[in-house]
């Protein structure tokens, strides 16, 4: 398990975070409905040639959960900024999954935040988004809040196997569900469901260009949340290579295939 001891209060949320290993900048970004810990396996992997910042975002994780909360995309770019503000950090490596790839590329596009490379997989950039469970829970946010607790785990527990091609361990599977346990934790995960709005790539999605950075768009092949053929148009917007699909993984690469994963930062980080 990664540890996240550090706290920083940025517009009125107590955001946890941590830091592990030696040398430039790296900050890695988790997507919805995970933590930091989607990273356990992937940044340990990096720490004796980078300075690796993770942190749960607004909402998530170790990350303050309250009632009334904003904790949609618009938010969580500027919590971004924030950091890196916070760390003093200027064009550092990044990596970036599912909801955190949206951050990046608000972050880049509309805080002018400059990285010195990108690795971005299976993000959530371009429309349409957000499945048939996503618009239900958005109609319906309350009755899911106040569901009974046996039932609230059942559905979080498949909802999370979705996101693999293999099935989750029972230790994944119990890491990904803990923040969203408990009356607190429960209320949290269908808002942060409920505040899911394409607006907030529409706004960016007009903007994509070819990053002025190493850019790399990693794909599983089989996710059942977001195609393929998403992130071949991402690619061909931001990069300057086609996606690399990524064989026996679905939307949780992380989990499915992380050697992959790491090869490919690894990759980006020597071609620079």
């Amino acid at each position: 398990m990664l540890d996240l001891p550090n706290s920083t209060i940025i517009e009125g949320n107590a955001v946890r975070w941590g830091r592990i290993g030696q040398g430039p900048p790296l900050v890695a970004i988790h997507g919805t409905p995970f933590s930091s810990q989607v990273w356990r396996r992937i940044v340990p992997e990096f720490a004796d040639r980078r300075t690796v910042y993770y942190f749960d975002l607004v909402g998530y994780g170790l990350s303050e959960m309250r009632e009334g909360q904003d904790v949609s995309l618009a938010v969580q770019n500027r919590v971004l900024a924030a950091l890196f503000a916070e760390w003093g950090l200027e064009r550092p490596d990044v990596l970036a999954h599912d909801f955190g790839g949206a951050t990046a590329l608000r972050g880049w596009y509309l805080n002018r935040l400059r990285y010195g490379s990108l690795t971005i997989v299976d993000a959530v950039a371009l429309a349409p988004w957000g499945s048939p469970f996503v618009q239900h829970v958005r109609r319906h946010e309350a009755a899911f809040s106040g569901m009974p607790d046996y039932m609230h785990r059942a559905l979080l527990r498949a909802y999370l196997q979705t996101a693999a091609y293999k099935p989750l361990s029972a230790e994944a599977l119990d890491i990904y569900s803990a923040p969203w346990l408990g009356q607190a934790g429960q209320a949290a995960f269908y808002r942060q469901i409920a505040q899911m709005d394409q607006r907030f790539t529409d706004e960016v999605e007009g903007l994509y260009d070819r990053l002025d950075c190493p850019v790399t768009v990693l794909w599983g092949r089989e996710d059942g949340w977001i195609p393929i053929e998403t992130g071949e148009r991402l690619a061909a917007l931001i990069s300057d290579r086609p996606v690399v699909p990524v064989a026996d993984a679905g939307h949780l690469v992380q989990e499915d295939r992380p050697e992959v994963l790491v090869a490919a930062v690894l990759k980006t980080l020597w071609g620079r």
